[in-house]
């Protein structure tokens, strides 16, 4: 244990606390006494004890509000991230519909691709069947003698 000199309301008092948290104590009591004389300046002389009292009040006052305010910004947080979750999911969902709507796409294009293929090959085989007999009619044609 180390043991601390501090100031409190012109005051010196002896105080004991776990090593390496004199520092912490001297601020925390020069809070305290700055508070103590905001409210006596505030007050007048009304008693030590009375005046003690007050400033406790005063600061488990300013406590509570605080813890109030930090669990009000911790609700809100949590809601943000449950609607942050909430978008993500639907993101999620959103994607992966797109993906089969994409994977469907795709397939129906190979598809297409096929008929296309099977066409143009059909289109050829048509064409050559005509390119063919275009050519049977022309030597036909001009194998015949002339008729004069």
């Amino acid at each position: 244990m180390a043991n601390v000199s501090i100031k409190f309301n012109n005051k010196d008092y002896l105080l004991s606390c776990d090593e390496g948290q004199e520092e912490s104590l001297k601020k925390l009591t020069n809070f305290l006494d700055t508070k103590y004389n905001e409210l006596k300046d505030q007050l007048g002389n009304i008693g030590e004890n009375k005046l003690l009292l007050i400033t406790t009040i005063k600061l488990i006052d300013d406590y509570f509000n605080l813890k109030k305010k930090v669990t009000l910004q911790k609700d809100k947080l949590d809601n943000l991230s449950k609607k942050f979750l909430e978008m993500k999911s639907l993101a999620v969902q959103y994607k992966e519909s797109k993906d089969v709507e994409i994977n469907n796409l795709n397939s129906e294009i190979d598809k297409f691709k096929i008929m296309i293929d099977e066409a143009t090959k059909q289109y050829e085989l048509i064409l050559d069947k005509t390119t063919n007999s275009l050519q049977e009619i022309i030597k036909k044609t001009e194998s015949k003698p002339e008729l004069q």
